[in-house]
């Protein structure tokens, strides 16, 4: 059987080298002629953790990795502007900030 490739958003990052990426679909109803949009969540495998939520992220169908994992994550298509800092960015900020003596 050939491999699929799906896109679709990273919706959560918290598990341990997982991503839950939504992917949506298009397409007319057979009846009522309508634009229907549906979509699905698939658990991906991502090994390094690089992976952010509102990524926009290629996956690929691979061997089971666990009971609920059978994709893995490609490569990024589009990361959205504005979430270049990371949780670690932030502390350190912050951190700074009281050794300045400002409020927390």
């Amino acid at each position: 059987m050939a491999q699929k490739t799906l896109t679709g958003v990273v919706v959560s990052d918290k598990a341990d080298k997982t991503v839950s990426v939504k992917v949506e679909r298009r397409f007319t109803h057979p009846l009522y002629g309508k634009v229907v949009t549906r979509s699905q969540k698939y658990a991906a495998h991502d090994e390094t953790n690089q992976y952010r939520l509102g990524d926009t992220v290629e996956i690929l169908s691979v061997r089971p990795i666990s009971k609920t994992k059978t994709w893995k994550v490609t490569k990024l298509v589009d990361r959205p502007r504005g979430i270049e800092t990371t949780v670690v960015e932030t502390e350190e900020a912050g951190q700074a900030n009281q050794a300045a003596g400002g409020e927390a």
